[in-house]
């Protein structure tokens, strides 16, 4: 069965419903399971360079904005899943496209689910902007990825088609926020859901699909 993620990269409710599913599918699911990750962007009219993450929030929340400041339930429910949120670290929100498209490559290389992890990392805990190529291509070196062919793909059109394609059947199949995972080309779960109740549904999906 294939389960298609429909997420962002700098969403933490994506890192953290990574980190469930991860979970889910290391204890009680009974189905074999693909993982396709697909494209999602919460800021798409975000420039290609990305914006200064303070002056973005003080923008949206005024002058007192402090880039630190975790919500209070964000934060534990990132620690309940082993994760240390620093966003005090974060200085530049970025536009996420580039990091869409080598998520397209990584697909073609059979390690998307690990550049996926990585890029969460680098953005939540070492305040990376996955918005820069050359950050992009480090982050495709360190999960096995050619780094010389990532950085001619980035710098042409490579993934471009796809993910555009994506983000708008996104849109025609009910995605109105992430993390969201579509199962078995029919069944959308929105949200960051338990790793419990992901392995109730992962389940049932399966049992409910034809021999």
């Amino acid at each position: 069965m294939v389960i298609e993620i429909f997420s962002d990269v700098i969403c933490p409710w994506c890192f953290i419903g990574k980190r469930r599913l991860d979970q889910a599918l290391s204890s009680g699911v009974e189905a074999a399971v693909e993982l396709r990750w697909r494209p999602y962007q919460l800021y798409p009219q975000i420039p290609l360079e990305g914006h200064d993450r303070q002056k973005f929030l003080e923008q949206r929340y005024g002058a007192n904005a402090d880039r630190g400041r975790l919500p209070a339930r964000l934060e534990q429910e990132a620690e309940q899943e082993g994760l240390k949120l620093r966003y005090d670290l974060i200085e530049r929100t970025p536009n996420t496209l580039l990091a869409h498209r080598l998520m397209e490559l990584a697909h073609e290389e059979d390690c998307q689910h690990a550049l996926a992890e990585s890029l969460f990392q680098a953005y939540f805990c070492q305040g990376r902007d996955v918005g820069d190529t050359s950050v992009l291509v480090d982050i495709a070196r360190e999960v096995g990825m050619d780094a010389s062919a990532a950085a001619s793909y980035l710098a042409g059109d490579g993934g471009l088609a796809a993910v555009q394609e994506q983000l708008a059947r996104a849109m025609d199949i009910g995605v109105s926020g992430v993390p969201g995972y579509y199962l078995a080309n029919g069944f959308l779960l929105p949200g960051a859901q338990t790793s419990d109740t992901m392995v109730q549904i992962i389940n049932r999906v399966q049992h409910r699909m034809p021999a």
